[in-house]
């Protein structure tokens, strides 16, 4: 039996060492009792060599110990909501089981019934070299607590992955595992290496892709470790001087991301169990940072082609589905049998078609969407970069866009959603509206014809008035106190009956309220994507900040940034473009510049936009000056008027990559291939530029032979033409 399971019914199991230890091996069957753990008298954490020598194990936490997913998780735990089809655990254990890892303790806490039942009931119980234990807990409502009862009941004895059972990821373990054992060898006070990625937040949001706030962290650039950590970044952060004087080799960061893999020694454990204040995985991390006392230290890993991230809210949601269905996480892709999820056939364009799918030969399904096993699809329906589950019922006339439809959904005919989430068995009646960012919790029923407002979330379950805290929310159940509705007459209706109309005739649900905080943050973790009003205010608002912060810093303006800010603005407030002309033409004459040097700073004004939009990979920064360039490329024009300007504004770039855009020194080729492509510079000018580049210093040469293919590329194409 290769699934097994321990429970702890109440806080008083744990006060009896001998009662739980006896009620582990009382449950557990079929497995040696020295792979649950040591007991009295066994390894300890000072057996080094022993320890790193223990089959690899891991903790996956099935709780999400917070709200984020409501009202869905009141009603389901959040690891086994779908994404693509698939129960997040199942990518998760999917990956642990191709990392090598022999065991993994599933903690469950919230909805623990269905977890485990689940389990019990899927392909994990028959793995070859790969168990699985379920550790039931009702009474942890913290990370934290759920490290301290592994801790107290001996689970674990050795290394260890710690991760929670939302995360997706393909990243190969061996390197970061390897480097891990090697600093334990030689320092026993490593007791951490986490998992880190690029991801460059926008400065306009100051957020990430994921939805999750920009991350701060300043890393020794030689060793590795861990030195400063902050998650909740706003706008500005002060170092401490010692802290710079102690580090020499410290580099600072903006632009990674906490993927939360973390790869632990057994005195981590111990770290939570000591500190009762440590609830929030991450507060484990800020605790060692600012403990000279102890000695630990933590270090990072960071992964570049890999994939690695966690579902945190629903915008992560939105952002993971879309990279699994564009094959970011390969081998854990829709058309690779990896979990429960049904084969399916990929097509071009990224469409996914399961089994048993009837659709109509007017129905248009667009590229990267998803189809499940047994759903129909009616006339004239179009269906665009969606997901749609199994034995889904959708009628004819159809607007679907960037949603997510989970199983058994009936949609009947003339309906509109977008950027919407459906969970199980609801209904929209014929001709119901969702408009974006809507929340459908599971058989909820949208009566006919009604448009159901940007970012409500409705649900069967009334939503609770009172509460101790948000961590209790997700715990609640039907007989709970926390769960009623207070049922006031206004209007002549109770509570209960105005919420019900809000759907429609024959509507079930209640419409969530919001509080004003709420409304005004709803943005930030929506599938759907950032209204544009919203990114203008934003815009506006960060602007605001760095003229402000230019007048304290009493810098004289330059001709480049008058230039800058004046496209900026004319970007921002949709300026007609031979408004900005004017304003650029009299910036040239109070500075007396020459047309070259308004081109070269135009230039570098749109590259600027490019660089501080919002993008993750290389691929997106591309597309963002494409974007950019296909847009304002036109304001360059007046100022190209011959080569040697053509050949300023590629040296403008080139300057840019080696300073303040390094970012694009590698993509250095594809942005000259845009200007090229744009007509904005022609080959003449690229081949005067590489000409002169000939008798310049090695140093000076970088981008020259960065576009040696290009360059023999324009010349024979030139020659062809003579």
């Amino acid at each position: 039996m290769l699934l097994s399971r321990v429970s702890f019914e109440s806080s008083e199991d744990v006060e009896d060492e001998h009662v739980v230890e006896s009620s582990i091996l009382a449950v557990v069957k079929n497995k040696p009792t020295e792979t649950m753990g040591a007991k009295k008298g066994g390894k300890t954490v000072d057996d080094v060599e022993d320890i790193l020598h223990v089959p690899l194990k891991a903790i996956l936490l099935a709780d999400s110990f917070d709200t984020k997913f409501c009202p869905i998780t009141l009603e389901r735990p959040k690891v086994l909501l779908p994404i693509v089809n698939t129960p997040m655990i199942d990518y998760t254990l999917a990956w642990l089981e191709s990392a090598n890892v022999v065991e993994v303790l599933v903690v469950c806490c919230s909805h623990s019934k269905q977890i485990v039942d689940y389990l019990d009931k899927s392909k994990w119980v028959n793995r070859p070299e790969f168990s699985v234990t379920t550790i039931e807990s009702h009474y942890c409502t913290s990370a934290g607590e759920a490290l301290r009862l592994i801790y107290q009941n001996n689970l674990i004895n050795g290394d260890f992955i710690l991760i929670s059972g939302d995360t997706v990821s393909n990243m190969v373990l061996t390197e970061a595992l390897e480097e891990h054992k090697q600093r334990r060898q030689k320092d026993s006070k490593a007791v951490m290496t986490m998992v880190i990625k690029q991801s460059k937040p926008s400065q306009i949001t100051r957020q990430t892709r994921l939805g999750t706030d920009a991350l701060f962290i300043a890393i020794d650039s030689s060793t590795k470790q861990l030195l400063y950590y902050n998650d909740s970044l706003k706008r500005s952060l002060s170092l401490d001087k010692t802290f710079l004087a102690e580090n020499s080799s410290v580099s600072s960061h903006n632009d990674k991301q906490d993927c939360y893999i973390d790869i632990c020694s057994y005195e981590v454990l111990s770290l939570f169990n000591e500190n009762f204040d440590y609830g929030h995985l991450r507060d484990l991390v800020k605790g060692v940072l600012g403990d000279e006392v102890s000695g630990c230290k933590i270090y990072t890993h960071e992964i570049h082609s890999d994939y690695a991230a966690r579902v945190d809210n629903f915008r992560s949601y939105d952002s993971i589905s879309k990279d699994i269905i564009q094959r970011w996480t390969y081998p854990f892709v829709p058309d690779v049998q990896f979990s429960t999820n049904h084969p399916t056939n990929r097509e071009r364009q990224g469409i996914y078609r399961a089994s048993e799918i009837s659709q109509s030969c007017s129905a248009e399904i667009g590229p990267f969407t998803y189809i499940g096993k047994g759903t129909s699809i009616g006339d004239k329906t179009v269906v665009l970069n969606s997901v749609i589950g199994d034995g889904c019922k959708i009628g004819g006339g159809v607007l679907i866009d960037g949603c997510y439809i989970w199983n058994n959904v009936t949609i009947e005919d003339g309906c509109k959603l977008k950027q919407a989430i459906l969970c199980d068995g609801v209904v929209m009646r014929s001709g119901s509206v969702l408009e974006p960012g809507v929340v459908l919790s599971s058989n909820v029923v949208v009566g006919p014809k009604i448009v159901v407002p940007a970012y409500s979330k409705v649900s069967l379950q009334p939503q609770p008035v009172e509460q101790d805290s948000d961590d209790e929310l997700e715990y609640a159940d039907d007989n709970s106190e926390t769960l009623h509705t207070v049922n006031t007459v206004e209007n002549g209706y109770s509570s209960s009956e105005r919420e019900l109309s809000e759907i429609g005739i024959g509507g079930r649900g209640f419409v969530w309220s919001k509080s004003e905080v709420d409304r005004e943050e709803e943005w930030r973790h929506s599938v759907a994507p950032i209204p544009e009003s919203k990114l203008i205010e934003l815009t506006h608002k960060v602007f605001d900040e760095q003229d402000s912060d230019d007048e304290s810093d009493e810098e004289p303006p330059t001709f480049e940034k008058e230039i800058e800010a004046t496209f900026l603005r004319g970007v921002r407030k949709k300026i007609k473009e031979e408004d900005i002309l004017l304003e650029i033409n009299s910036l040239r004459f109070l500075y007396n510049m020459a047309s070259e040097n308004c081109a070269s700073a135009l230039f570098y004004a749109m590259m600027k936009l490019a660089l501080d939009s919002p993008h993750n990979s290389p691929a997106n920064l591309v597309k963002n000056a494409n974007d950019v360039i296909t847009r304002w490329g036109s304001l360059l024009k007046p100022y190209l008027r011959g080569i040697d300007d053509e050949i300023e504004v590629i040296m403008k770039f080139e300057e840019m990559c080696t300073e303040n855009g390094k970012e694009f020194a590698p993509l250095f080729v594809q942005i000259m291939h845009l200007l090229y492509d744009k007509d904005i510079i022609q080959e003449e000018a690229f081949l005067n530029w590489a000409n002169e580049k000939e008798q310049a210093d090695e140093s000076d040469k970088v981008f020259v032979k960065q576009s040696e293919t290009f360059i023999q590329w324009l010349n024979e194409a030139s020659e062809e033409e003579d």
